[in-house]
């Protein structure tokens, strides 16, 4: 099974669960535990080759000329990333099927732990590095989705939008230390990277490129002083706790620090940089966590102070600190899932997670409460437990440092007050919670939760007690396969044994083992006595007041800014972007030189200066009469525009020109429908203030000038690349292989759809994604009130407005009015002008013509119908379903890409080959005709989107007018039957 598979499969995963119904909260569950457990087991059966010191790759070709291929690589340390990745993600579905309540949008949340699962396959099985940026910001993304879950509480949106600032800022920033990575090596590929580390080191963009990838990963793993989002990431639901903290999203950030140690690492700056941020966070994490109230707030900063513990390990230039570094990752993931999930069972059964409310659970829940102690043990260090073997090794680390005396003396003891910490607070999570005398003031009575939900909990405790017990049995091959690639050669010699004898990590650990207890003690003692408060270095640790003061400080910045250069009026809008087009034109230009070519000029042509005589007189009276004048002006812009096409047929651009005049059709009518809802002015009234104001008269003067010189700039800036000789111009390689790459003559159309078609499908992305934009704008657009007045000539036969406008069915037909020719008329061109659209489409790969000039083309045929007669009457017997049009668009131009991919090619490459049909004979196909296809289809329904959703707006007015007057009339004969009843009984009465 190819290794593309990891990834994409939990995204397919996470597509069907969202399209699953709400109430369907076992087939969501199964779902994602198979994904999950399918992705694990192909995994777990690379092994052997992974042991061999193997390096599986598969590579998709995209963009070579710039070494921007898809790789997919797997090494003995990616292979150990993503077992925790699918292993545990396989436990977190499995608990959080019982965690999440029924009331919950459960397809929501599976949905994105999928997709973030496969963002993490992603960061971790990439081989090159600017493919890792792009699944790292997905996994900035669907984290953000994830922990704002719940997002009708304040504090879910809160850490959401933290988590996702600083996560995703850090992300920004790495991609430019990774394009600096790149320009080092002269190569984005990860092996190459990897390849060239004294290159890296010796390069003076080394230290750029290394603060900047720092920033990435030490926002990512909540380093310091960027620890502060992880704390707040705890209003997510306990199962995306347990998974993003402890072996996925804050993971990411030390796996790229241990990825790329070989190439990074082993200098000075490295040493400071990403030691001294460890040591910091590893001793503020650890501090913070022994003052926290919440269950989950508490292994968040223990999270950080050991994330900090694997970054000061990675930092110390040593290889068996690295080695160690990959060992505690691995307990860390075990021990934290484990304690995330008790914590998640004590929340869920008890109904708080508060430790000072918590007490004596173990007499309710003793199963929990036994497998709560164990992990929270390997936590804090204690002997015979896993994460007593990786900190042993960094305490040794520390001790047998090559370093400066004062450091040798200093991280000792740093390492051993910050184990004192670990001690403390392991305590507080177990003593405080699970021993005591019975809580009696809970929101629910604790029990013992469903056992499936204590399975998960029960295999990684049971793991933590094989590692401890058994090491070299139980993860010593693990363990060397997925350290080999990150020291960059042979392994260092290491020893997993329980036993080394009396040294002094071994003191260590017992120091940091009593002076913990006695920690504890003395902050119980304290919180006894009512002085465990006192922490005022909380605050000042936590960095969330910082964040949020710089995040305010930004926002008022901004608001100063817009106020200082912003404004509502159009002409000054317009005027400033001008301005800075034209600057940032003519400062290149300046500074670098633009002189006039030498090539010989053509004789001067009468046809064609008159010509554009005829389209400068246009022009000029387009901006004369835009002011008072919209529908001469209009008039007059058009014919420019005619112009214009006519000058490309001049120099022999017949696809332009076909292009340019249907999009000209299109432009009129949207202007047509934009002028529909101006506000009519008053000449007179305007030109008296003109006149008698002389800054408007300047302004107008200012206007004309900066006008001309845009366009005499543009004008001579064209004259000017016309003038020079074009040597080895691209346009020579593609008239070569236009049809024998492309399989067609025409170079214009197999450039779009085959050689540039991947921009041509992000520009269709792009018009897709405006034209929904303007729909939905428009929605919440209502026109003045006197541009809704129908004209004369379209009023309808009273009774009959309201009818038709609440029946659109029954709408009125205009063929039978004053509009009986033209609509007759185009109803007879709407069949014509689709054999014209077929017929333009089928012959744009050899002939002027293709899908997008063709989706014009029928969209104007559809258009004519609108305009004649009437939204309402079309819509009733004609409906189009421009969304649908959209979405049928693109998936039909991507899976055309995806075909070619599938086949091992690169992403929509064209294939062509010969039909032979009956009564037609041989018919020469290129594959680019399914992506002119969707082309087609987007383009017809974002036109149509656009358009009929500006025209629209008199259709809503009228029907709110309609159902007005309806109302008033039903009001009306309410009245009279009132009255008429009253008659009666008057009447009556007097017969009496």
């Amino acid at each position: 099974m190819p290794l593309i598979t990891l990834i994409l499969l939990p995204f397919a995963g996470s597509l069907v669960a969202a399209l699953l119904p709400a109430n369907a909260r076992n087939a969501e569950s199964t779902l994602a535990g198979i994904v999950a457990l399918a992705c694990t087991l192909q995994v777990a059966l690379l092994f052997p080759e992974m042991a061999d010191g193997s390096v599986l790759r598969q590579e998709i070709e995209w963009l070579p000329s710039l070494g921007l291929n898809l790789v997919v690589r797997m090494d003995g340390f990616a292979w150990m990333f993503a077992m925790l990745v699918f292993g545990i993600g396989s436990l977190v579905v499995l608990y959080a099927r019982y965690y999440m309540s029924p009331a919950d949008p459960v397809p929501r949340f599976f949905s994105f732990l999928l997709a973030f699962m496969g963002a993490m396959a992603g960061v971790v099985l990439s081989g090159n590095i600017i493919q890792l940026v792009f699944f790292w910001e997905l996994t900035s993304l669907f984290s953000f989705l994830l922990i704002g879950y719940w997002y009708h509480r304040k504090d879910a949106r809160r850490g959401a939008r933290m988590a996702l600032t600083v996560t995703g800022t850090g992300g920004l920033a790495m991609l430019a230390g990774m394009l600096v990575l790149g320009h080092i090596v002269g190569s984005y590929d990860l092996d190459n990277i990897l390849a060239a580390g004294q290159q890296v080191r010796n390069n003076h963009l080394y230290l750029p490129a290394l603060v900047l990838i720092l920033l990435g990963a030490f926002t990512k793993s909540a380093q310091f002083p960027f620890h502060f989002w992880l704390p707040n990431a705890m209003a997510a639901p306990t199962p995306v706790s347990s998974y993003l903290h402890s072996a996925t999203m804050v993971k990411a950030g030390v796996f790229l620090l241990a990825r790329l140690w070989p190439v990074l690492g082993d200098t000075d700056a490295w040493f400071w940089l990403v030691g001294g941020a460890g040591t910091a966070t590893l001793l503020i994490g650890g501090y913070c966590a022994m003052f926290q109230h919440d269950l989950k707030g508490l292994l968040a900063y223990s999270t950080i102070s050991h994330l900090g513990l694997i970054t000061l390990l990675l930092g110390l230039n040593s290889k068996l600190a690295a080695v160690a570094a990959v060992f505690h990752i691995m307990n860390h993931a075990t021990f934290k899932a484990s304690l995330f999930m008790a914590a998640g069972i004590v929340d869920h059964e008890s109904g708080t997670r508060d430790i000072r409310r918590l007490s004596g659970l173990r007499h309710m829940m003793p199963i929990t409460a036994t497998l709560a102690c164990v992990a929270s043990a390997a936590m804090a260090g204690v002997p015979l437990l896993n994460g007593f073997l990786s900190k042993e090794m960094f305490f040794a680390e520390t001790v047998f440092l090559d370093a400066a005396p004062w450091v040798k003396t200093v991280l000792p003891v740093a390492a051993t007050v910050a184990g004192m910490f670990s001690v403390a607070y392991s305590l507080r999570y177990t003593v405080d919670v699970f021993f005591g005398p019975r809580a009696t003031d809970l929101p629910h009575a604790p029990h013992e939760p469903p056992h499936w939900m204590r399975v998960p909990i029960e295999l990684l405790v049971l793991a933590c007690l094989l590692v401890g017990i058994f090491p070299a049995w139980a993860v010593g091959q693990f363990l060397a396969t997925a350290a080999a690639p990150v020291v960059g050669g042979d392994l260092p010699a290491y020893s997993l044994a329980i036993w080394h004898g009396w040294n002094m990590p071994l003191i260590m650990s017992l120091v940091a083992l009593v002076g913990g207890i006695l920690l504890y003690t003395m902050l119980r003692w304290q919180r006894e006595a009512g002085r465990f408060e006192a922490t005022p270095l909380l605050s000042a640790l936590s960095g969330r007041r910082a964040f949020e003061n710089l995040l305010a400080r930004i926002t008022q910045a901004g608001r100063a800014g817009r106020r200082a250069l912003s404004t509502r009026r159009l002409q000054w809008q317009m005027l400033w972007l001008v301005c800075i087009a034209i600057t940032a034109t003519a400062l290149p230009l300046w500074l670098q030189g633009m002189e006039l070519g030498n090539r010989g000029t053509l004789p001067v042509s009468l046809p064609f200066v008159l010509l554009w005589a005829i389209g400068s007189l246009c022009a000029l009276g387009t901006a004369w009469k835009a002011k008072y004048h919209r529908m001469t002006a209009l008039i007059m812009l058009g014919g420019t525009g005619l112009c214009t096409c006519l000058t490309f047929l001049w120099f022999s651009a017949p696809d332009l020109a076909l292009t340019q005049l249907v999009v000209e059709v299109v432009t009129t009518v949207l202007m047509l429908l934009g002028l529909r809802w101006l506000p009519k002015r008053d000449k007179a009234l305007r030109n008296m203030v003109d006149n008698a104001d002389a800054r408007a008269r300047a302004r107008r003067l200012r206007d004309l000038v900066l006008s001309m010189i845009a366009g005499g700039g543009m004008a001579w800036l064209a004259f000017a690349m016309m003038s020079r000789p074009f040597y080895e111009s691209s346009s020579t390689f593609f008239l070569e292989h236009a049809l024998t790459g492309g399989g067609g003559t025409n170079v214009v159309n197999v450039m779009l759809v085959d050689f540039r078609g991947f921009d041509t499908f992000g520009e269709i992305v792009v018009l897709g994604i405006v034209s929904i934009v303007i729909y939905a704008l428009l929605r919440r657009f209502r026109p003045a009130r006197e541009t809704m007045d129908i004209p004369e000539q379209q009023r309808y036969v009273p009774g009959d407005l309201q009818t038709d406008l609440l029946n659109p069915r029954n709408a009125s037909d205009t063929a039978v009015g004053y509009l009986m020719v033209p609509a007759v008329l185009v109803r007879l061109l709407l069949p014509f002008s689709t054999l014209v659209a077929a017929y333009i489409f089928m012959r744009g790969h050899n002939q002027p013509g293709g899908g997008f000039v063709a989706g014009l083309v029928f969209s104007v045929a559809l258009l004519m119908q609108y305009i004649i007669s009437g939204t309402q009457w079309v819509e009733a017997h004609l409906p189009l379903y421009p969304r649908r049009w959209i979405a049928t668009g693109l998936l039909c131009a991507l899976g055309t890409g995806l075909a070619s991919v599938a086949v091992g090619y690169p992403f929509l490459t064209s294939h062509s080959f010969d039909l032979a049909l009956p009564l037609v004979g041989h018919v020469h196909v290129a594959s680019a005709t399914f992506f002119d296809i969707g082309v087609f289809a987007l383009v017809v329904g974002s036109t149509m989107l656009i358009l009929t959703a500006i025209a629209h707006q008199s259709v809503r007015g009228h029907r709110f007018h309609a159902r007005l007057l309806e109302e008033q009339e039903q009001q009306a004969r309410e009245a009279e039957a009132a009255v008429q009843a009253a008659t009666a009984q008057a009447l009556a009465r007097g017969g009496m």
